[in-house]
């Protein structure tokens, strides 16, 4: 194995490091300059980050919270303004803008809330509306129940079946998003979230266009809570000129139904049902406020990293899950090996995307800016689980099961692209193609390809860049076998100046034995601070980086700026399927529970975790055999 690991601290990238660091390439020559708005494409590509999975007013969950913020409001803030929270207090990105947002409001029952809610509005006249808006909350949650009731059941209630309403705001978000497009700079991509529900299973997709029109209306779940029905649509609307892809989320809390073996109705998976799923749905959403989906312990228990941010809860509900199988982008990405082996195509061939599914129109990415998901519900430290309530103490505190929901929520997530230039058709294009990778909230920047013969030249220079996508295959593509040799597996990854240093890189390797029955296991290729890697174990040492819990200051002289590697896997066998993702860890860091504390001037909370190491992970490379391709 050949390695190397690079420790520049914050320094700013050299020159030759630009496409890979993600920042705009040079200027090119006045001839081959577009205009002075917006940059030349840069042939290596850059990394832009954004969020594809945001709710503002006009979603049904988010206005009974108090949330008033409309698509408008929610662009602004990703451009780095400043806007209102649901209490009142004001709502800004530390880090700076994002470069591409999706609005994505729940298409069921779309915009109708804030219709209740306006006097003389044919709406405000239904018979819970005056309960809609009490002052007794309990009398509230009874009539928000009406609609969480409906949505379980898939049955619209015949008060809404006039679609006038949803059929306003689905064109007024799709307004928001042509007007707030700025090609080179800010790219918008119109969406909505599919919100299926069965039994209250998260089944949930957000639906991602890649032009500047949309069909007349969406198909959201009640018109079918099977997401086979939505890829048909899907299909039908793509043959008529709109394209559009979905993206899973969530899959922690689906209770092992999002990522299952068999479909919908229990009939057996054949290849046809296979192309359908993974046509329309070539991404999954790995990380986000609710938790993350990669893995769980007890799915992965010799992955010592696989606890991160775990939740157990079904969405929106205090009921536990008790099937973790299916509901976890690993698992489901091994099961895909093993079914494209029975019926020729692969249902869970999917890259990865991150995203913080925000219901107050702005995004929680940040562990020391965190404001949590839902307006008035988890609005304060004590609603949300890091501080007891007024005269109580953590030895006599005990959380209801909501606050302690919202005390498992994480300030995630972000999705990374590595496209030419920040406009629609080159967002999307990548979305498509997969070059996307995830974070749980740091601007942290990973590259990753695979290619024989491509170790000579490392992705430290825009040589072996150019390189590797000549000869090599980037995240989200296809290795195929060759007769001899041993693909090389280049990997590079710079911090989030915002964040920690880097700790560690590693590859996720899942296979199909010789048995057909799939496998795992996580190799570290480079280590920081010049550990050195046990080549028994495949493991770094920790490198001793600390967190002062009085402060949330942390190590500065230990991690990596940047880390690279040429990596070659000890046990490749030719003859056998597999696929390979990288995950990039940081030093710890405060969690945000804890920064809740120290602002108040308390001892964090004894039963949630009081540091994290934040990380990212790109889209996997399938390695195709040679008599499999």
């Amino acid at each position: 194995m050949k390695r190397i690991a690079l420790a520049l601290g914050g320094a700013v990238c050299a020159a030759a490091l630009l496409a890979a660091c993600g920042g705009e390439a040079p200027a090119a020559p006045p001839e081959q300059q577009g205009t002075a708005e917006r940059p030349a494409p840069n042939p290596l590509n850059n990394a832009y980050f954004g969020d594809l999975h945001l709710h503002t007013r006009n979603s049904f969950d988010a206005y009974i919270f108090n949330v008033r913020a409309s698509p408008d409001e929610a662009y602004a803030y990703a451009k780095g303004g400043t806007i209102k929270h649901a209490t009142g207090f004001e709502m800004k990105l530390n880090s700076g803008p994002l470069d591409f947002l999706a609005v994505t409001d729940h298409s069921e029952y779309l915009g109708v809330l804030p219709a209740i809610d306006t006097p003389g509005d044919p709406y405000s006249k239904v018979p819970f509306a005056k309960d809609l808006f009490a002052t007794d909350p309990t009398e509230v949650m009874a009539a928000f129940r009406i609609f969480s009731n409906s949505l379980r059941a898939a049955q619209r209630m015949p008060e809404f079946a006039d679609q006038r309403t949803v059929k306003s705001a689905w064109h007024d978000i799709i307004d928001s998003a042509n007007r707030n497009y700025e090609p080179g700079k800010f790219t918008t991509l119109i969406g909505y979230e599919f919100t299926s529900a069965p039994e209250g299973r998260n089944l949930h997709r957000n639906v991602i266009f890649s032009g500047d029109t949309a069909p007349e209306l969406p198909f959201t779940a009640l018109e079918s809570q099977n997401p086979e029905e939505l890829w048909k649509w899907m299909d039908q609307q793509r043959a008529a000129g709109m394209e559009s892809l979905a993206i899973t989320h969530n899959g922690n809390g689906s209770n092992g139904t999002m990522y299952e073996r068999t479909r919908w109705d229990g009939q057996p998976v054949d290849r046809q049902w296979a192309e359908l799923r993974v046509r329309n749905e070539p991404l999954a959403e790995i990380t986000q406020v609710k938790g993350t989906s990669e893995t769980h312990p007890l799915l992965s228990p010799n992955d010592e990293f696989a606890g991160f941010e775990i939740m157990e809860w079904y969405i929106g509900s205090t009921q536990p899950i008790t099937k973790f199988d299916g509901g976890y982008v690993r698992k489901a990405l091994k099961d895909g090996m093993e079914i494209e082996a029975q019926v020729g195509a692969n249902p869970y061939k999917f890259g990865f995307v991150g995203a913080s599914d925000t219901h107050n129109a702005a995004g929680s990415y940040e562990e020391d800016n965190y404001h949590s998901k839902v307006g008035i519900q988890d609005a304060t430290p004590e609603k949300r689980g890091s501080a007891p309530p007024t005269g109580k103490t953590w030895d006599n505190y005990k959380p209801d099961d909501n606050v302690a929901r919202y005390a498992t929520w994480g300030a995630s997530g972000l999705t990374g692209v590595w496209a030419p230039e920040n406009t629609r058709e080159e967002i999307y294009e990548a979305l498509r193609r997969k070059e996307t990778f995830a974070t749980s909230g740091p601007r942290i920047r990973v590259r990753f390809f695979a290619g024989y013969g491509i170790g000579s030249q490392p992705l430290t220079s825009d040589a072996g860049v150019k390189n590797a996508y000549a000869n090599g295959v980037a995240m989200g593509g296809d290795l195929v076998g060759q007769a001899t040799g041993k693909p090389d597996f280049l990997v590079m990854a710079m911090r989030d100046a915002n964040s920690a240093p880097l700790q560690r890189l590693q590859i996720v390797k899942g296979w199909v034995d010789a048995s057909g029955k799939a496998q795992e296991k996580v190799f570290d290729v480079a280590c920081s601070d010049g550990v050195t890697l046990d080549t028994r174990t495949h493991r770094c040492a920790d490198n001793g980086a600390t967190v002062d819990l009085k402060t949330c200051s942390f190590s500065q002289d230990k991690g990596d700026g940047e880390m690279a590697a040429v990596w070659s896997d000890p046990e490749f066998d030719p003859k056998l399927n597999a696929l390979y993702y990288v995950r990039v860890l940081e030093n710890p860091t405060c969690r945000w529970s804890t920064w809740d504390a120290i602002r108040l001037g308390i001892e964090p909370n004894p039963d949630l975790e009081t540091t994290i190491q934040e990380r990212a992970y790109t889209s996997p490379i399938w390695f195709i055999p040679t008599k499999a391709s």
